[in-house]
């Protein structure tokens, strides 16, 4: 027998996950060695090692999670031309992305490769959006 979420009960979990995310997103620009001291004082008492301050470890582990997603949404786009959800989420990530680099460079350090990737992820974000507005545009 299928168990099939109601539409009320998968609407509330999607709220729930989108407010989870958007929380621990904070929590990684705002307090991210917070984070990190927090799960190395639980380590050591249950025998596991303690990741670095600096994050390098774990912050790779989310770049190449994201670029994985990212590569996901083209391949998407490419298998599904005629479905506008895959271009406008990857025109979303990539935009974000590179709207958090110029936060960064303009707010935190001027390093170039942050600077770089926001121009690159915009420029990426905007032909992606412009592909969905031709596309949606010849679909009338």
């Amino acid at each position: 027998m299928k168990v099939r979420p109601t539409p009320r009960s998968y609407k509330n979990m999607s709220y729930g996950l989108a407010m989870v995310f958007a929380a621990v997103g904070m929590i990684f620009l705002f307090l991210p060695n917070g984070l990190l001291r927090f799960f190395n004082r639980i380590s050591k008492p249950i025998g596991m090692a303690e990741s670095p301050e600096n994050g390098l470890a774990f912050f790779l582990v989310l770049a190449v999670a994201y670029m994985y997603l990212v590569t996901l949404l083209a391949w998407m786009m490419g298998r599904h031309p005629e479905n506008p959800v895959f271009p406008l989420l990857l025109a979303n990530g990539k935009i974000g992305s590179s709207l958090v680099s110029f936060g960064f460079f303009f707010f935190s350090r001027p390093y170039l490769i942050v600077l770089s990737n926001g121009i690159i992820d915009g420029l990426i974000g905007c032909a992606v959006l412009l592909l969905y507005f031709r596309a949606k545009g010849r679909r009338g």
